[in-house]
Parts: structure tokens; C-alpha cells; sequence
């Protein structure tokens, strides 16, 4: 049996590398979500296994859940892998693909190009694709020098897949993508890997 990475494979993340203090607010906007480091929900992660559900909109449990993590959502600012702050707020307006990803994890590094393409054959269409890494500055700027995307990127940290619970994402598995539509509402989201037929549905809803 193939040995899977876990953040557990990883060194332990820095207080630099740490996501920024206004992360906390989304976990805050949604009560039943433990206010716990990655380490303590890293049992939780589901990598490299490929596995991929369909895009859904979620329970209506989980969707006021959603619902509640999105106004303060809007309001968090990250470092790039460069050391620049981008806002979420820059993204207003129009549709978005965000989409959580790591170097560790496979499934999520297969499904970038495909990422990528739907960026620059949507953009002139109002999409925007934001790829928000749960990993550590130095892996992200590797990998990236190597495999350049045309998405902005944005570090998450460690913390990052608590952050992806706010936005649905249950189990805090990688890779996990939410679709938001202009008027910033959760529109779509997905735990597992995108397929062209993924993105060819999404580029209908906006």
C-alpha cells in the first residue's frame, strides 16, 4: 500500500507563516465549527485518493452554515507566495472559483491546468479563479516557479482547510472548491477533484 502525505509529513508552520488573524472571524461567524488548529483536525484530511463527489449546493443545514461564514469571508486579506497582500474584497462583483489546494496533496496539483485553462477561456466572461494554498510559502513558490498559473494565489496556511469549512467543506478534505456568483452567494462547491465536466457546468452559473 502507498504511503499518502499528510500535513503530518510536513514541518511544523512558523508564526510568519502562519495565515493572517482576520482567519479567525470566518471560523467565529460559524458556531458549530470547532476554533482549532489545523493539527487538531488533520485526522480529518482525505489525500491523494483522487476521490471526487459532484458539484452540489449542500443540505440546508450546511447552506445556513454558509450563508453565516460568507459577509465575513469578504473581509480577509492573505500574503501571496511573494509576500504581496491580496483581498478578498478585490474579487467583488463578479463570479469567482476559489478553490483550496496544497503541493502535498496529488489530486490537487492534477486538477490545476484544468483550473488554469477554465481561467483564461472565462476570464473576458466576468470569471475570476482564486487559489487559495494550505501549505508552506517556499513549497508554493517551487512548485510555482516550475508550473506557472494565470489565477492569482494566495497563502492560506495550515489553517486553511478550517477556513474551508466555513465555506462547506465538512470533512476539511483536499482539494475542496466553492463557486461563488456576482453577488458573492455560494452558487456551487465540491470536495475532490475538478473534471472538464466540472467546469463546463460552472461556466453556465454566474
Amino acid at each position: 500500500m502507498s504511503h499518502k502525505t499528510t500535513p503530518y509529513d510536513m514541518p511544523p508552520t512558523t508564526a510568519s507563516e502562519a495565515p493572517p488573524p482576520h482567519a479567525g472571524e470566518v471560523q467565529a461567524a460559524v458556531a458549530h465549527l470547532p476554533r482549532r488548529r489545523l493539527l487538531g483536525a488533520a485526522a480529518a484530511i482525505v489525500v491523494g485518493s483522487g476521490i471526487a463527489t459532484a458539484w452540489v449546493r449542500g443540505k440546508q443545514s450546511e447552506a445556513a452554515a454558509v450563508t453565516g461564514a460568507i459577509p465575513a469571508f469578504w473581509s480577509l486579506k492573505w500574503n501571496t507566495p511573494t509576500g504581496a497582500v491580496l483581498a478578498m474584497a478585490s474579487f467583488k462583483g463578479r463570479p469567482v472559483l476559489i478553490n483550496f489546494w496544497a503541493t502535498w496533496c496529488p489530486p490537487c496539483v492534477e486538477e490545476l491546468p484544468l483550473i488554469n485553462a477554465f481561467f483564461k477561456e472565462n476570464q473576458a466572461n466576468g470569471w475570476q479563479v482564486l487559489g487559495l494554498a494550505v501549505d508552506k510559502p517556499a513549497q508554493v513558490q517551487a512548485f510555482l516557479s516550475k508550473t506557472p498559473l494565470a489565477f492569482p494565489v494566495a497563502m492560506a496556511g495550515f489553517d486553511g482547510t478550517e477556513l474551508s469549512r466555513g465555506l462547506g467543506n465538512a470533512t476539511g478534505s483536499l482539494p475542496f472548491s466553492v463557486a461563488l456568483d456576482g453577488q458573492g452567494e455560494v452558487i456551487q462547491r465540491k470536495m475532490g477533484r475538478l473534471d472538464v465536466s466540472d467546469l463546463t457546468l460552472l461556466r453556465g452559473l454566474k
